[in-house]
């Protein structure tokens, strides 16, 4: 569990970088508290990720291995693109939080970013970890060296090929959530501290390269062992 657990936070809180979630969390700071900014986070991003989760997990048992590789690897080159195409917001937030303020700041912040996050690259992505947790990042951590496995093995992190269903579930979910809620809460502090807007285009260039190396190096490695 600690594989996937790992697999879903790292991917899922480099994909929020510059994302437009992010962004609307610094909105929603600006108007709102912290914490109550940071608990509709919480509770709308469980509940999208639960569902894609689901959803991704269903089709990862139906699709063979092989299959999920090279769209597992095709997809993550997408989503570099994507990134890099960026997400833009406005400063109201698009009006949605205004006019969800009557019930609570809680909910008005959760129903804002579950708005934003239905059909973003971040819940489609979690639906591809879920289908093959180690398709992107173990190909990538085994080109890298061994001295990386070797590394994330002494603090136990390996994949386990017999991990449970339920497992794997809570595993991605889990991870999934706290990425997104750990990018969005540095967006929030940081852009705080520094009472300025964070480096949103360097941000989306890093973010969109880590995808693009991902998807290249799970696709160059399901091509170099279909040659062997």
């Amino acid at each position: 569990m600690a594989f996937v657990f790992f697999v879903a936070f790292a991917l899922i809180f480099v994909g929020e970088l510059a994302d437009k979630s992010q962004l609307l969390a610094l909105v929603l700071a600006s108007r709102f508290k912290a914490w109550q900014v940071i608990a509709g986070l919480s509770l709308s991003t469980f509940v999208v990720h639960v569902a894609s989760v689901a959803v991704g997990q269903g089709l990862g048992s139906l699709l063979p291995e092989e299959l999920l590789s090279w769209l597992s690897g095709l997809m993550f080159v997408g989503f570099g693109v994507w990134t890099l195409r960026g997400d833009e917001i406005d400063e109201e937030g698009n009006g949605t939080p205004g006019r969800l303020a009557r019930f609570g700041p809680v909910l008005a912040c959760a129903a804002g970013f579950f708005l934003a996050e239905v059909g973003d690259k971040t819940q489609i992505m979690t639906m591809a970890i879920a289908a093959d947790p180690g398709a992107a990042l173990l190909e990538s951590l085994r080109g890298a060296g061994a001295g990386i496995s070797r590394t994330l093995a002494a603090v136990g992190i390996v994949q386990d090929a017999d991990l449970g269903g339920w497992a794997r579930f809570w595993g991605v979910t889990l991870g999934s959530t706290l990425g997104m809620v750990s990018a969005d809460v540095l967006a929030i502090v940081v852009g705080r501290a520094l009472g300025t807007r964070l480096p949103e285009r360097q941000l989306r260039y890093v973010s969109a390269l880590i995808f693009v190396a991902f998807g290249l190096l799970t696709i160059g490695l399901r091509v170099a062992a279909a040659m062997r």
